[in-house]
């Protein structure tokens, strides 16, 4: 496929203008192709609302700029679109990505610039060269090192779109008809806009509102800055680096430093010491987890919100990722698939070692005696019972702090709310029990 411009710019995790390295590297070179390639394993490996939030930023970029869609896989069709020119990329970093890159560049010069993150993976070392393995080593590394300034945006970009594949974009427009969620503002303007009123209305009081599920306390931008959509060092330069906000930032890219490093723990455990843990597979109980009736009204909430929403409450996270691996003693990528396939926000470096870290396995050094109560950390978080209330409908009628355990009220289960699946403090001190049994084995 002959053509006159002089690059290819083949977007990824990367999907914006403004602030964009890579962008920048590419038009240096003369005209640009813009190419965004929907790949069949990426495609299929992702879960309907995933896919609808995917297609609708893809066609939000397609507004903004000239951009040509195509699908099939990258090793084919990136250098059947190059047709011997350069072509330019956001490095990226997770295994499969990895894998991708060197397929595509065995075949043309693929040239990165940048990465999703600040600070890109493989970076930050400690004095020895070596990565960090705790966060908060890492963290202060990581700001002693700082980042990059943002990119400049270029005004007036030069760049053509070929014939687009109808194929890849019937692919896109029915994924969005299809989705199960209703969709946030997809698109770099929309992306913008929700930092501007965050860091209008909620920065300020962040770093005790980020844990309440009951309030608006939270960012809301995982989901752009997820497809980069958002870069997060143009976050970084609106704020304090030593905030609670930018630690956040950080765990996003210390995790993907541990998995740029260990990247056979996107799916195994990370730390060997609980190899010999036991596990069940109680195939109702994990189901009555997924859908949200345990008979726990904060991780039935949760739950309830990811299915309807496609996102959950960081806090909730936790506390439902608690549930499933030491309540019922699941392994935990049965939870962290599920949550892959039902996050607009998902990404697989902080999804897995977030459920690492719940579980025990990841990068805190002594997580076996870590057991959330779902009831105590309801009554904490959500203490009025709002969020459950919202979630819960079933529970509505029931006061205050008393959503959190029906049981007590002779109203509780009067609208049908289920009947708990298990005692939590047997099976608290199951779960410790297994955790000493392991440790045991394997010191």
């Amino acid at each position: 496929m002959a053509t006159s411009s002089s690059a290819v710019m083949w977007f990824r995790r990367d999907l914006r203008v403004r602030d964009n390295p890579a962008l920048l590297a590419a038009l240096a070179d003369g005209s640009v192709t813009a190419l965004f390639v929907v790949d069949p394993a990426v495609w299929s490996g992702a879960g309907p609302a995933r896919r609808a939030w995917l297609a609708a930023n893809v066609l939000a970029l397609a507004e903004r700029i000239p951009l040509t869609v195509h699908h099939g896989d990258p090793a084919d069709v990136v250098p059947r679109v190059a047709h011997g020119r350069r072509v330019h990329v956001s490095a990226e970093t997770t295994p499969y990505g990895r894998r991708r890159d060197e397929a595509v560049g065995a075949q043309v010069e693929l040239v990165a610039t940048g990465s999703p993150y600040a600070v890109g993976p493989g970076v930050v070392r400690n004095g020895s060269g070596d990565p960090y393995q705790v966060f908060t080593a890492f963290a202060r590394a990581w700001r002693d090192r700082g980042w990059s300034e943002p990119a400049p945006t270029p005004r007036s970009p030069d760049l053509e779109a070929p014939e687009p594949d109808g194929r890849a974009l019937a692919l896109l427009e029915e994924a969005i008809a299809d989705a199960p969620v209703a969709l946030p503002a997809a698109g770099e303007d929309a992306a913008w806009r929700r930092w501007h009123d965050f860091r209008r209305d909620g920065l300020d009081s962040y770093a005790t509102e980020r844990d309440r599920p009951d309030h608006d306390g939270t960012s809301r931008l995982s989901p752009y800055l997820h497809l980069g959509v958002l870069h997060p060092r143009s976050l970084l330069a609106d704020i304090d680096p030593a905030s609670t906000y930018a630690t956040e930032l950080c765990w996003r890219d210390f995790y993907a430093d541990v998995l740029w490093h260990h990247p056979a723990s996107a799916w195994a455990d990370l730390r060997p010491a609980l190899k010999g843990m036991r596990y069940d597979d109680p195939e109702d109980a994990v189901e009555a987890w997924r859908t949200g009736t345990t008979g726990y009204p904060i991780v039935d909430a949760g739950m309830r919100q990811l299915l309807d929403t496609g996102w959950m409450h960081n806090r909730v996270r936790m506390i439902t990722a608690s549930f499933l691996t030491k309540d019922l003693h699941v392994w935990w990528p049965v939870g962290a698939r599920h949550f892959l396939d039902l996050l607009i926000d998902g990404d697989v470096a902080s999804n897995n070692h977030g459920w690492q870290w719940v579980a025990g396995t990841g990068t805190d050094a002594s997580p076996y005696f870590r057991v959330f109560n779902p009831v105590s950390q309801g009554k904490r978080f959500d203490p009025q019972g709002d969020y459950v209330r919202r979630w819960v409908p079933e529970l509505d009628h029931l006061p205050g702090a008393t959503v959190h355990e029906p049981w007590t009220s002779h109203l509780g289960y009067e609208r049908d709310y289920p009947l708990r699946i298990v005692d939590h403090g047997d099976e608290r001190r199951e779960a410790l029990e297994r955790y000493r049994a392991a440790r045991t084995v394997h010191p």
